[in-house]
């Protein structure tokens, strides 16, 4: 059944901008929306909320698989998150829910529990899946693949903008010098490394618009089958 619903998926490292691409394409098809990146953070919050310990792995799957997750897209706006019918955009980004997530992360079932998850956004019409792994490993069979690459140079800039934007001072060379590591250790890990399928269309959005950019992702999108205009 899953497979007879259409996927797109968008992948990338951070600060190529795949976030904004995704949840203003689910907004034009009017689809569901996963933003992947955000799926351990919530199971983190919950297992919190719920007061499961990071060693209770019976409980963190059970949650896991049943986890009450929901994106909505506004036009040109901040995608909101719900988890059990609250929103939790700022919860999600504690510190402690951030230490919880990064404790549960390294645990195999739940990262198992979490894959069947992510597959069960599967739902009509249609969706938009955001991340780093989403057309190599959750959905393999996707109907259109998109990997977002842009330089570290680049990237590195948009997130130092970003920073001084929330009143942050971060050197930017600190900043490059943390984007090129991470994206070492992205490539050349060993479970789901970060690279584009070989049925991706990737696009370089160093110095493209978020307008430009969305332009060549619709246009791709047009030559579909599944497309209604």
């Amino acid at each position: 059944m899953y497979n007879l619903i259409p996927v797109i998926t968008i992948d990338g490292p951070s600060g190529v901008g795949k976030g904004t691409i995704s949840a203003l394409l689910a907004n034009f098809l009017n689809w569901h929306l996963l933003d992947s990146g955000t799926i351990y953070r919530a199971l983190a919050l919950t297992s919190l909320n719920h007061n499961i310990a990071a060693t209770d792995v019976e409980a963190l799957v059970e949650h896991a698989e049943s986890l009450d997750l929901e994106f909505k897209t506004q036009l040109r706006q901040a995608t909101e998150i719900y988890l059990e019918g609250h929103l939790v955009n700022e919860d999600l980004r504690s510190e402690a829910c951030g230490e919880r997530a990064s404790e549960i992360a390294v645990i195999a079932e739940v990262r198992s529990a979490l894959l069947q998850r992510q597959k069960a956004f599967r739902q009509p019409p249609g969706l938009v899946a955001d991340g780093r792994d989403m057309g190599t490993v959750v959905f393999t069979d996707a109907d259109l693949k998109f990997f977002l690459t842009a330089s570290s140079e680049e990237r590195a800039k948009r997130r130092h903008l970003q920073l001084k934007k929330k009143g942050f001072d971060v050197n930017i060379g600190a900043l490059l010098s943390d984007i090129e590591k991470r994206d070492e250790r992205d490539r050349n890990r060993k479970v789901s490394p970060l690279l584009a399928a070989e049925d991706a269309h990737v696009i370089d959005t160093s110095h493209l618009s978020v307008d430009q950019v969305l332009e060549l992702v619709v246009t791709r999108v047009k030559e579909q089958a599944f497309f209604k205009s």
